[in-house]
């Protein structure tokens, strides 16, 4: 069976046992990844649902890929630079393409998700607090700067100011009548 998967904005056509190179996905060498993104699947010429198919992977490795030269130039100017940039990748097992396949998640990113639960709600226990009610000491003072705060969230929104007319612009000049050079 095949399938074409989306991943890192390509599209790939796998199948069982395939080796793909896409962009760099999260994970170490050895774990196993569900590519979600099913776009087609079939078997030779017949055409399954894509959306009950499921594409697990295996990652082999994180590498770099060849590296791309960048050669800037501007001719007669002695302007010429050289860069160079390596794509970060991910090297992939195709394990499993088929209908009703296991989603494996990764096996280190399951982890931390229960060991983080507890403490989310030991730290949401406290937030439950009721907060504590301020002593009227100040008295008037505090209530009139509660009513101002109140008082500027309700206030209808201004409106912008009107625009100005365009300067008048100056007369034209005339031009001053030439003197005769003719003595």
């Amino acid at each position: 069976m095949f399938a074409i998967v989306r991943t890192g904005g390509k599209q790939y056509r796998v199948a069982a046992g395939d080796k793909i190179a896409v962009e760099k996905l999260a994970g170490e060498a050895g774990d196993t990844i569900t590519l979600g993104d099913v776009l087609l699947a079939g078997e030779g010429d017949n055409v399954a649902d894509a959306s009950k198919v499921s594409v697990s992977a295996e990652i082999i490795a994180q590498a770099k890929s060849e590296k791309v030269v960048v050669f800037k130039k501007r001719r007669r100017h002695n302007y010429r630079r050289k860069a160079g940039h390596r794509q970060q990748m991910t090297l992939l097992r195709i394990t499993d393409v088929g209908e009703g396949a296991k989603k494996a998640p990764a096996k280190k990113a399951a982890a931390p998700k229960t060991e983080a639960a507890p403490a989310t709600e030991a730290k949401a226990a406290p937030a439950k607090k009721a907060p504590a009610e301020k002593p009227e000491a100040k008295g008037a003072a505090a209530e009139a700067k509660a009513t101002a705060t109140e008082a500027k969230k309700t206030a209808p929104a201004k409106k912008p100011a009107a625009k100005k007319a365009p300067a008048k612009k100056a007369p034209a000049k005339k031009a001053a009548p030439k003197a005769d050079d003719s003595k």
